[in-house]
């Protein structure tokens, strides 16, 4: 049955605009983007179809455009109009952390995640603090493994000069999706935290991004020195 004879209330557009899109399953918010169904099968449907095609709703918000439009009623029209979404989500983000006064790394992990949790390649990264803790801006510094540790600090300490920084926060993806920080990232927080103080720069934090996960260096190196 098609979507239009549905009672009103169970229709994904009128629910959305009665009880707020919050109420909608991940089928039925799929369906309002893909506005049709086909042939046989309404947008709820091949929604759900789409879904259990791709495990869950991440996989296919971060899938290529070769995986993409192996979907039946997929194409490059609506892959551009992903693209689209997601990169307004991401830019909404870093809006709403930039009218933020910044004195939890917490804050940040909602734009740190929509930015790298699903990038191929390790990337690190950086949000530069004004001196009352507000975003400046947003930079990613290097790509590939930290074990070159011994060009980080520069680097990092030459960004923050150059954008007049009086604190960063440092983050980094896990391509694997763990978030959990290996030995290395923890050795290269401790160097770059040295060199940012020879500067008087705060290193606010270092976060490792994973599928929907982070983790705190500096979190996790407080309870250490708790336990001690």
């Amino acid at each position: 049955m098609s979507i239009k004879h549905w009672l009103a209330s169970e229709r994904p557009r009128e629910k959305l605009l009665s009880l707020g899109a919050e109420s909608l399953s991940n089928a039925e918010l799929l369906a309002i983007f893909l506005r049709h169904g086909s042939r046989g099968s309404s947008a709820v449907e091949l929604a759900r179809t789409t879904l259990e095609h791709f495990g869950e709703l991440s996989a296919l918000l971060n899938a290529n455009y070769s995986q993409f439009k192996r979907i039946k009623g997929f194409g490059k029209v609506k892959y551009i109009e992903l693209q689209a979404i997601l990169e307004l989500n991401r830019r909404y983000l870093y809006e709403n952390l930039s009218k933020q006064t910044i004195q939890r790394s917490e804050q940040a992990y909602d734009y740190l995640l929509a930015k790298l949790s699903q990038r191929k390649r390790e990337i690190f990264a950086c949000l530069l603090l004004d001196n009352q803790n507000r975003l400046i801006h947003y930079q990613e510094l290097f790509q590939g493994s930290l074990r070159q540790a011994d060009i980080y600090p520069r680097e990092i300490v030459k960004v923050a000069l150059e954008h007049n920084a009086a604190a960063i926060i440092l983050a980094h993806n896990h391509p694997s999706g763990h978030a959990t920080p290996s030995d290395m990232d923890i050795c290269v927080t401790a160097q770059i935290r040295q060199a940012l103080k020879l500067v008087d720069i705060h290193l606010l934090d270092h976060i490792v991004i994973g599928h929907g996960e982070t983790s705190s260096i500096m979190q996790i190196q407080e309870r250490t020195l708790s336990l001690d």
